[in-house]
């Protein structure tokens, strides 16, 4: 009896012993956490304060041009090794999640199966927005709108030959971290700087579904200023965090961009493991381009107005060689991908504006042919539906078109003196492109008479 009643005691000294050995435990893991925590905040406070620091050599630093500087007296250190560092971070803070959770799997798991990356490459006034709201409108794919827009106003080039290069290698790198959902490098360029991840800059950020729907979207913070809003509905400042986790969570990326001037810098993009790039160049009349610019931009394109209706003084020499240099970068881009070189055989396609507005149903389902994703019900909907209206929506980016209609109105308000001007430093871009000369006014204002010769759209397979 005695022994029988001698045994629930010891019970309850072992369930004693248990319990005070798990709070050891779990104070121990808390005190290894603290460690490793501080650890990892000494090292993005290292990789933060190079960011302060101004490197000997801008070549050295970022291999781009030596005339790249930040706005404010910043500095820009590479990417690369800012994504090396940042990777090591991730990795490391990766493994001891794992340790101490029991090797369970990341919050959220990248997405299934092939998973491509899509750039609509294209020049201001081309129709990209339009365009873009093809791969904007599929619940698949995670699409951003001119996310480079915020590098262009943050890093300044110094005039040079190398403008081009040095420019075309930051837009690369940026974009290669964005293909990759690493949405943060974007921080970096954001003016004023995000707070715990959290803006209220991101440019457009109403033109991207994805950053307008749920979990993204989060709740309305009232007196809070946004200065680009969701579309349709009321969402908090964008946080970064969380908008990287839905590309990750999304089968697809996209993102248009045009301020990629030559197609020959995407090519370690394009050779990346870990990318399946689509390159979709976008080419438009640039007759029609100029147009619509002086119409969007009508401040910058004064001079042109009013040499084309008095003809007083001579059109600046810089301005002409300015458009004349847009034309052959979208050329020598387009060239390259038409030469088919083995590493962008069936991963670019041309294809122009015009083409698509006469036939946009078709055009989309070529392109998402192309891009080997299947296209859904709901695209195919929002292009009937915004291109079969009655007139163009107001707004300079509108997005809903009477597409057939709307391609050639820029014949009947540019001048002919202007499309004149055009047609000379450009003509070798509407060769390729198959754009006819018009030589006459009568010409140009004839809608009988096409200016588009008919091409099949480009893409190498």
């Amino acid at each position: 009896m005695d022994k029988g009643h001698a045994l629930p005691q010891d019970f309850r000294e072992l369930l004693h012993c248990l319990r005070m050995r798990s709070k050891y435990a779990i104070l121990l893991v808390f005190v290894v956490a603290l460690v490793i925590i501080e650890k990892e905040n000494n090292i993005i406070s290292r990789v933060s304060d190079k960011l302060k620091q101004t490197p000997q050599s801008l070549m050295e630093a970022n291999s781009t041009d030596p005339g790249l500087v930040l706005a404010e007296n910043g500095s820009l250190l590479s990417l690369s090794e800012l994504d090396s560092a940042f990777s090591q971070i991730r990795n490391r803070l990766l493994n001891v999640t794992l340790q101490l959770g029991g090797n369970r799997e990341p919050a959220v798991a990248p997405a299934k199966g092939p998973r491509r990356h899509v750039l609509l490459m294209a020049t201001t006034r081309t129709g990209s927005s339009f365009v873009g709201e093809f791969f904007n409108q599929q619940g698949n794919i995670f699409y951003l709108f001119e996310p480079l827009w915020h590098i262009e106003r943050t890093v300044s080039f110094e005039p040079g030959g190398a403008n081009a290069v040095g420019s075309a290698l930051v837009y690369r790198d940026v974009l290669k971290q964005l293909f990759l959902c690493d949405l943060y490098i974007l921080e970096n360029f954001i003016s004023p700087l995000p707070e715990d991840h959290l803006t209220q800059y991101m440019f457009r950020r109403g033109s991207s579904r994805s950053l307008c729907e749920e979990p993204v979207c989060t709740p309305y913070v009232k007196k809070v200023f946004e200065k680009y809003h969701c579309k349709n509905r009321q969402c908090g400042p964008l946080n970064v965090t969380l908008a990287a986790e839905a590309c990750l969570r999304k089968d697809h990326m996209a993102l248009k961009a045009v301020r990629i001037r030559q197609l020959e810098f995407l090519q370690p993009l394009v050779e990346d493991p870990r990318l399946d790039m689509r390159i979709i160049q976008l080419v438009r009349d640039p007759r029609a381009v100029l147009a619509s610019r002086m119409v969007a931009f009508s401040g910058k394109y004064e001079t042109w107005k009013k040499w084309a209706s008095e003809g007083a003084a001579p059109l600046n020499e810089d301005e002409v060689q300015r458009l004349r240099g847009n034309c052959e970068n979208i050329r020598l881009s387009a060239e390259l991908g038409l030469r088919q070189p083995a590493w962008l055989r069936g991963r670019y396609m041309l294809i122009r504006y015009e083409d698509i507005a006469r036939s946009p149903l078709q055009k989309a389902k070529e392109m998402y042919k192309f891009a080997d994703i299947s296209i859904t019900p709901q695209v195919e909907e929002w292009i009937l539906k915004n291109t079969q209206a009655p007139q163009d929506s107001s707004g300079i980016y509108s997005t809903q078109k009477n597409s057939s209609e709307q391609f050639e109105k820029w014949r009947f308000s540019i001048p002919f003196k202007l499309a004149q001007v055009v047609q000379n430093v450009c003509g070798p871009a509407m060769s390729l492109f198959g754009y006819k000369v018009a030589s006459n006014p009568e010409t140009l204002t004839n809608r009988s008479i096409s200016l588009l010769e008919e091409r099949r759209t480009f893409w190498i397979t």
